[in-house]
C-alpha cells in the first residue's frame, strides 16, 4: 500500500484546512486508517481515526470538535477537516493504514503498518 497525503500550507490561526491522503496499490475497504502528527522536536502522536467502515471514528482531546475525519472507500481516499486551527496544531501531519482487515481503529502509532510521506500544516498566530 502506498499513501500520498497532500494539502497541508500554512494558515493563520482560526482558519482551516483540508487534509487529503490517496491509497495506492493493495488497498482494502477492510482496513482502518488514521491521521497522526508530529511537531518538531516531539513524537509522533495521534489525531483522529476512522473504522474500515466510516462507522466509528476516533479524535484525541486536542482536537475534538475542530477536526472531522472522512473516508471513501469508493476513491480509497481519507481526509481531514480541520477547522478552528491553533499554533499548537504546527506539525506534519501522517496518514497511515492499519494493514488488518476487520480490525478496529488504534491510537497507537505501532499498530499502523503503511504511512504516508507527510505533510506540512503551519499555523501562524
Amino acid at each position: 500500500v502506498q499513501l500520498q497525503a497532500y494539502g497541508g500550507g500554512l494558515v493563520q490561526a482560526g482558519g482551516s484546512l483540508r487534509l487529503s491522503c490517496a491509497a495506492f496499490g493493495r488497498t482494502s475497504t477492510t482496513y482502518a486508517v488514521a491521521w497522526f502528527r508530529q511537531a518538531p522536536g516531539k513524537e509522533r502522536e495521534f489525531v483522529s481515526a476512522i473504522s474500515w467502515s466510516g462507522g466509528t471514528t476516533y479524535y484525541a482531546d486536542s482536537v475534538k470538535g475542530r477536526f472531522t475525519i472522512s473516508r471513501d472507500n469508493a476513491k480509497n481516499t481519507l481526509d481531514l477537516q480541520m477547522n478552528v486551527l491553533k499554533p499548537e496544531d504546527t506539525a506534519v501531519y501522517f496518514c497511515a493504514v492499519r494493514g488488518r482487515s476487520w480490525s478496529g481503529a488504534s491510537t497507537h502509532v505501532y499498530e499502523y503498518d503503511y504511512w504516508g510521506q507527510g505533510t506540512l500544516v503551519t499555523v501562524s498566530s
